[in-house]
């Protein structure tokens, strides 16, 4: 499997609240459609008084497919088209990284 890593920034003017609510209850179900999606995670920022350093990114998402082919198919649908337009409702374009990826496991069992 491989993946597609977006992190991202709220545009500016939104709340946290609204934006999370946004990406996850409005583009959340936009991008589920996305044919040969195998798995979609948002990873929502926490903020953390007692942490010094500030959070370079609002969230991350995560786009799983089986191969790259599968991948580039899916950019190719209507229904990508369509994730990638809802995007200027709530992400600064500005502020976004973006990686395809391939993960190497250095520990799954909890100590």
């Amino acid at each position: 499997m491989i993946k597609v890593v977006y992190c991202i920034t709220k545009k500016q003017g939104l709340t946290d609240q609204d934006f999370f609510n946004y990406w996850k209850n409005i583009h959340g179900p936009v991008g589920a459609r996305i044919p040969g999606l195998r798995r979609l995670v948002q990873n929502h920022r926490i903020a953390i008084a007692e942490d010094q350093r500030q959070p370079d990114y609002d969230g991350v998402a995560e786009l799983w497919f089986d191969d790259i082919s599968a991948l580039l198919a899916a950019r190719r649908s209507p229904e990508w088209k369509a994730s990638t337009l809802d995007e200027s409702n709530f992400i600064d374009h500005q502020k976004v990284a973006y990686l395809i990826t391939y993960e190497e496991i250095i520990l799954d069992t909890p100590r």
